[in-house]
C-alpha cells in the first residue's frame, strides 16, 4: 500500500473520480453531493494498491464554538476504506498523517463517527463528545440532538469540557 498526502487543489480529475467512486461504493445512497463537497478544500490522505484507490480521508478547516471561544478546528471528513481492505490497518494509516497535521496546525480535531468507525477513533486517542451538540445556523444556534454521542474530538491546545456544548459552523447538507 502506498499513502499519498495531497491538497484538493493538487488532485487530478482521475483521482477525484476515483475518490467519489470509492465513497459511492462504501456508503451507497448515504453519501450525497453535499458529503462530497464537505470532503474537499483541504488535505487528503489517499491509500493506493497499484492504481486502485482503497482508502481516503480528508482534513478540512472549520470553526467550532465551545466555552465562549471560536476554535480553529481540523475536521476529518470522507473516511472510507474499500470493504475488502477493512480491518487491515488502512484506516489507521490514513489517520496518522492527518493527526500530525492536526497537532501542528489546529486547536481542536473533530469528526462525526459512524458506528463502524468509532472503535478506530477511540483506539487512536479520540474522545467521544459527551455534551450536547448544535450548529450555528443562519437564524442562530440550533441543537443537533441526532448527532449527540457520535462526535469525537482530539484534544489539542484548546481547553475542553467534554460535557459542555459543542457548536459547529453552518454548511449545507449534514452540518456535522
Amino acid at each position: 500500500m502506498q499513502l499519498h498526502i495531497v491538497h484538493t487543489a493538487d488532485l487530478d480529475p482521475a483521482t477525484l473520480a476515483a475518490a467519489r467512486a470509492l465513497f459511492d461504493a462504501v456508503f451507497g445512497d448515504r453519501f450525497d453531493d453535499h458529503d462530497w463537497e464537505h470532503a474537499l478544500g483541504g488535505m487528503h490522505a489517499l491509500a493506493w494498491e497499484g492504481d486502485e484507490l482503497i482508502g481516503h480521508a480528508s482534513l478540512v478547516q472549520r470553526r467550532m464554538l465551545h466555552g465562549g471561544r471560536a476554535l480553529r478546528t481540523g475536521y476529518v471528513e470522507g473516511v472510507a476504506v474499500r470493504a475488502d481492505r477493512r480491518r487491515r490497518g488502512v484506516g489507521a494509516a490514513l489517520m496518522e498523517p492527518l493527526e500530525r497535521l492536526l497537532r501542528d496546525a489546529y486547536e481542536l480535531g473533530a469528526l462525526a463517527a459512524t458506528d463502524d468507525g468509532a472503535r478506530l477513533y477511540a483506539s487512536r486517542g479520540w474522545r467521544r463528545w459527551a455534551g450536547p451538540t448544535a450548529a450555528l445556523a443562519p437564524d442562530g444556534i440550533v441543537r443537533t440532538p441526532d448527532e449527540d454521542g457520535s462526535i469525537f474530538v482530539l484534544e489539542l491546545s484548546a481547553p475542553l469540557d467534554l460535557a459542555g456544548e459543542l457548536v459547529c459552523d453552518w454548511r449545507d447538507g449534514d452540518v456535522w
